[in-house]
């Protein structure tokens, strides 16, 4: 789809070592939690968030919060998370959240547009960590057809244009297909301007 941009293994060993231990910090601050669904079943998938707000789902509905559900301030966005940032998108805004996802082997994402951004002109721009996962993208509207694809370990994934509103989401982990996280798993990085 046009907008949608892959940069496969963009970041090399070295670099994604460093960013877990930048992730790891950010988890220390802001503990990952489950949220629920607005039909209250909790999400598979464990979060937290960095940056000026954090991404937040309960009863209520989906949306951006100033602060973790514990009451404290979301720690800032890592200095080599937004210098990706800045290579691939560029320097003139900052990415206002930072969403990290974390997936165990049984976690899933379901299809879903990143749509409570004001401003849609700058794209979401999405760092994987770990094992595989195998991303699904579709169309601005749901129900059409969709294309699979894998992303791996150092893999960054820019929605932008077109893509920017497109639907999209993870169907499945590969277990043991990365060894840089020594539990297995995957984490992904969301990078996004909200306001």
């Amino acid at each position: 789809m046009a907008g949608a941009a892959l940069y496969a293994l963009y970041l090399d060993a070295d670099e994604q070592a460093a960013l877990v231990g930048d992730i790891r910090a950010v988890v220390a601050a802001a503990p990952l939690f489950s949220p629920l669904t607005p039909w209250g079943k909790p999400m598979s998938v464990r979060m937290t968030s960095a940056g000026k707000y954090g991404w937040y789902a309960d009863r209520k509905g989906y949306r951006y919060v100033p602060r973790h559900p514990c009451g404290s301030d979301w720690p800032p966005i890592p200095e080599r998370v937004q210098a990706v940032w800045r290579r691939l998108v560029g320097a003139e805004r900052a990415p206002d959240c930072c969403l990290v996802n974390f997936y165990d082997v049984d976690a899933r994402m379901g299809l879903h547009q990143d749509r409570d951004e004001a401003d849609f002109r700058w794209p979401v721009l999405s760092i994987s960590l770990g094992d595989d996962a195998r991303f699904r993208i579709g169309g601005t509207t749901r129900g059409g057809p969709t294309k699979s694809f894998w992303l791996r370990s150092g893999d960054v994934l820019a929605l932008g244009g077109e893509a920017r509103l497109a639907y999209h989401g993870v169907d499945r982990i590969a277990s043991g297909s990365s060894t840089l996280l020594p539990k297995g798993g995957r984490i992904n990085l969301t990078l996004r301007v909200v306001d």
